[in-house]
């Protein structure tokens, strides 16, 4: 048994919505994806004053892959074309099916705009097979208490066990695609290891603080891009820290995106453009 290394950091590069702090890890200047991962925005975190405008992500369309949220701080309301809704608050997660096509709304509940608040929140986006692609819309909301904590290493460590199975607990989300994704929270001198990685590509994003990979320093707003090599990972927290970790099996199809479409081909984006237009997600 070994265990992976690091073969490249990735700053997250700041790219602002508006008056949303926002860093983006994923994709990069050398990295367009880590197969099935395609995309990560961090936005904030921040505090929003009384009377404000909150989240600028109103309704938009996707098609072809699925949208992971994590809610580290603050609230989110989710309304879609499926006729789903929710406020998911601090600790809460979405996993959203674009699938064969959805339009929906992220944005802040009345009550956060009137009030402000903290707001701290992740979105991934994570590729389907075309077998998939135009698989029906589903979507799950959870709140923090619908969602594991495992504790390791005397309680220095908690894994938030979102989808996947892990030390004997299964997640809540079963992913059509077996992915595993959770969130790690370490105090400084934690370590866990993790292990049946061969063959599976590795997300892995430091929130805040600093960690060890075996050998190898990672720190705040930098994405690990790890060997392929290797059926397990040693993580060590050098401070108290965070992360974001998911793996999964590559896709290894072509990948064409346009905006928030992605598919294997250009003809089906196209495709994707005119059935939006016409009103068919």
């Amino acid at each position: 048994m070994t265990d992976k290394t690091i073969r490249r950091l990735h700053p997250a590069l700041r790219d602002d919505i508006g008056d949303l702090l926002t860093q983006r890890p994923l994709p990069n200047a050398r990295t367009s994806q880590i197969d099935p991962f395609l995309f990560l925005n961090h936005h904030g975190p921040q505090v929003y004053a009384p009377g404000n405008r909150g989240l600028p992500f109103g309704p938009h369309p996707h098609r072809g892959f699925e949208t992971v949220t994590f809610i580290l701080d603050g609230e989110l309301a989710h309304r879609d074309s499926a006729g789903h809704e929710s406020i998911i608050r601090a600790g809460g997660v979405q996993w959203m099916t674009a699938g064969r096509g959805i339009v929906h709304a992220e944005v802040s509940p009345q009550e956060f705009l009137e009030r402000g608040g903290p707001l701290e929140i992740l979105q991934l986006w994570v590729n389907l097979p075309g077998r998939l692609k135009m698989t029906a819309p589903a979507y799950t909301g959870l709140q923090r208490d619908a969602i594991p904590a495992l504790s390791f290493d005397d309680g220095k460590v908690v894994l938030n066990l979102i989808a996947g199975q892990f030390a004997g607990q299964s997640g809540p989300i079963t992913s059509l695609t077996g992915v595993f994704m959770s969130t790690i929270a370490m105090q400084a001198g934690g370590s866990l290891h993790v292990d049946g990685l061969l063959a599976r590509n590795v997300l892995l994003y430091v929130v805040s603080g600093e960690v060890m990979v075996g050998g190898d320093r990672a720190s705040a707003l930098h994405l690990a891009e790890l060997s392929a090599e290797g059926d397990g990972i040693l993580l060590s927290a050098e401070t108290d820290c965070v992360l974001l970790f998911g793996h999964a099996e590559p896709i290894g199809e072509p990948v064409v995106a346009h905006g928030p479409f992605v598919m294997n081909t250009r003809e089906e984006i196209a495709t994707a453009i005119a059935d939006y237009q016409a009103g068919r997600f």
